[in-house]
């Protein structure tokens, strides 16, 4: 909660105002997860084809990327229609019932966009991708329909023409001929009239997607065809039945005769098709704004919310793509929705499809960074969808890196599985920083919970030779306390790693005495002690157990110690206790007697080792 407080300018009482920050909530609500998850991949698929095709016309992949993301939207709608209706908790019905509508509107804004900027479909098949994009999300009268066509007698139900109108006004001619050729055979005495008009609605010229007509010969055929409809019109030939003068006015493009219909069409982008259908099928993509202004006028404003409120961002968003405005619809799309999953993989889109280059924003990134890098920014607070976030921030050239190790460093590592997912991130991303980050944190968790395997293998990665060291003296005083190493096949196992501090280096060069002490190795043992000790690599404060670790090699039947090192380790020994205080040499008497000990044995293997090799010289 933020907290704002402001007074009055005379000193007045001053008011409060509580403002609540949430984060982005969409991404919690587990139905969601699949648009997340499945967009990632067609997402990651867009740009890696990005580099495989560069220079090479891509419109017709790039349509299909456009579906692969609306197939998406549609499959998650569907799943929280399905957890709706399977849900016991009216709170739970409410919010999943919301998405629904959300989603919904999000694959009608996207369609939509898909036809104009996308596919940029030309005059012509423009008007039947519109037509498709209508039939597809105008299903508030699918029920109607299914009502009339499953009745024993269709021509004899009260909504008969309602779908007979609904048919028209989609420009779904051949089903709406089927259901007239019903109302024919029921009344023989109109057939002539029904006939006119079934030969009207067969022979309407609608443009091809496969260019096998010019716009002008389309223009011709219409203008002819739109003349025999006046004529018939004109001479009264349906004026026996008002439902079929309807449908012939509508045929030939009459507003007001559409606006009756107002009610089967349920919106105002529906109007627009309609008309333009029936008005000006062969419309050119820049015209659309013209006619889109007028029938937002007269259908939205005027007659569908009557002139009482405005209009509701939906439509403000369809204007805007009607108009052109890619730019008008990424923000009101924006502000809008609920999230940036949308407008971040629209705009990412748009972008590939090189209509968002002339626009970059003040402080320098361009405006698909900036919502991908916002987008990806939301991921990063939930616990699992992190993942895909780092992938969005890998394909923001400018700001991406950035983000990503600012993001980075805020996950927290709960799991040491987890800390090796996001080490292994940077580590793919030569992010050294943030890997020696990782490493230390979790080398002070594995430390504080005395797991001095796990604290030192952690310390090696981070290559924090002042950690390593901490972590091996706590192993050799382990070793002290309890006369064993912990995690041996790590030690074990050190290779070069050892050489990142001397005390790590000491404490696999020991844990390696002991190994060929226990494989009786003697000799090889007894020359690797003494190295540790001349070569000042275990630390004074170990000398003593060292020599310790001598004592049952001087005992051994057979000499182990030559002459030369024996004098070595008696001046290790003295090296150790001199200078000590009186007081300081008999405080300890078990060290005390430990180094007497050491005397002893020292001497008592130089007169072994003087014999042994007095011997082999006389011999």
């Amino acid at each position: 909660l933020s907290r704002c407080v402001a007074g009055t300018a005379e000193g007045g009482p001053s008011s409060s105002h509580v403002f609540v920050v949430r984060k982005d909530q969409d991404i919690y609500i587990q139905t969601l997860r699949k648009l997340f998850n499945e967009s990632h991949g067609i997402f990651l698929g867009l740009q890696r084809s990005e580099e495989e095709l560069a220079g090479k016309p891509r419109k017709a992949q790039l349509v299909q990327v456009s579906k692969n993301y609306r197939s998406v939207i549609r499959a998650c709608m569907e799943d929280m229609h399905q957890a709706a209706i399977s849900t016991r908790e009216p709170a739970l019905q409410s919010q999943y019932s919301t998405q629904v509508s959300i989603l919904s509107a999000m694959e009608l804004i996207w369609n939509l966009c898909e036809i104009l900027f996308v596919e940029a479909a030309a005059a012509g098949p423009l008007l039947l991708r519109l037509l498709d994009w209508v039939r597809l999300h105008v299903c508030d009268v699918d029920n109607m329909v299914r009502e009339v066509l499953s009745s024993e007698q269709p021509s004899k139900h009260k909504l008969f023409w309602n779908v007979v109108d609904i048919f028209v006004l989609q420009g779904r001619m051949d089903e709406a001929r089927h259901l007239l050729s019903k109302e024919a055979t029921a009344n023989p005495t109109s057939g002539n009239m029904y006939k006119i008009l079934d030969d009207l609605m067969k022979k309407m010229p609608v443009p091809s997607l496969g260019n096998t007509q010019t716009l002008t010969e389309m223009e011709l055929k219409w203008q002819h065809w739109h003349e025999e409809c006046q004529r018939y019109l004109q001479d009264g030939t349906f004026a026996s039945d008002s439902h079929m003068e309807s449908i012939c006015k509508i045929l030939l493009g009459d507003e007001d005769a559409i606006l009756e219909k107002k009610e089967l069409m349920t919106t105002w982008y529906h109007f627009l098709v309609t008309r333009l259908l029936y008005s000006h099928p062969t419309v050119k993509p820049m015209e659309l704004r013209f006619y889109a202004q007028a029938g937002n006028r007269i259908s939205s404003l005027d007659l569908f919310l009557g002139g009482e409120s405005s209009p509701e961002p939906l439509d403000t968003i369809l204007m805007a793509a009607f108009e052109f405005e890619i730019h008008q619809v990424i923000k009101e799309c924006s502000i809008a929705l609920s999230n940036w999953w949308f407008v971040a993989h629209l705009t990412d889109l748009l972008d590939h499809c090189k209509l968002l280059q002339s626009h970059n924003l003040y402080f320098g990134s361009n405006m698909r960074e900036f919502l991908l890098l916002e987008y990806a920014s939301g991921l990063f607070s939930h616990h699992s969808l992190w993942q895909l976030g780092v992938d969005y921030f890998d394909h923001c050239p400018e700001y991406g890196r950035v983000y990503l190790e600012l993001h980075i460093e805020r996950i927290p590592l709960n799991t040491e599985q987890k800390a090796l997912k996001v080490l292994r991130i940077c580590e793919q991303r030569q992010m050294h920083e943030q890997v020696r980050s990782i490493c230390k944190i979790m080398a002070m968790k594995a430390l504080r919970n005395n797991r001095l395997g796990s604290a030192l293998s952690w310390s090696i990665r981070a290559k924090d030779a002042a950690f390593a060291t901490l972590i091996s003296d706590r192993f050799l005083k382990d070793y002290c306390e309890r006369g064993s190493f912990s995690d041996l096949d790590l030690i074990d196992n050190l290779g070069p790693s050892m050489l990142l501090s001397d005390r790590l280096t000491f404490l696999g060069k020991y844990r390696e005495f002991h190994r060929l002490y226990g494989e009786q190795r003697f000799t090889e043992a007894a020359r690797l002690l003494l190295m540790l000790m001349t070569a000042h690599i275990a630390p004074c404060s170990f000398w003593m157990t060292l020599l310790t670790d001598a004592l049952p090699l001087l005992e051994q039947k057979e000499v182990i110690f030559s002459a030369e090192q024996t004098y070595e380790l008696m001046r290790c020994l003295e090296d150790l206790t001199v200078g000590k205080s009186e007081k300081q040499k008999f405080q300890d008497d078990n060290e005390t007697t430990k180094v007497e000990m050491l005397r002893l044995a020292l001497a008592r293997n130089l007169a072994r080792v003087i014999v042994k090799e007095g011997t082999l010289e006389g011999s």
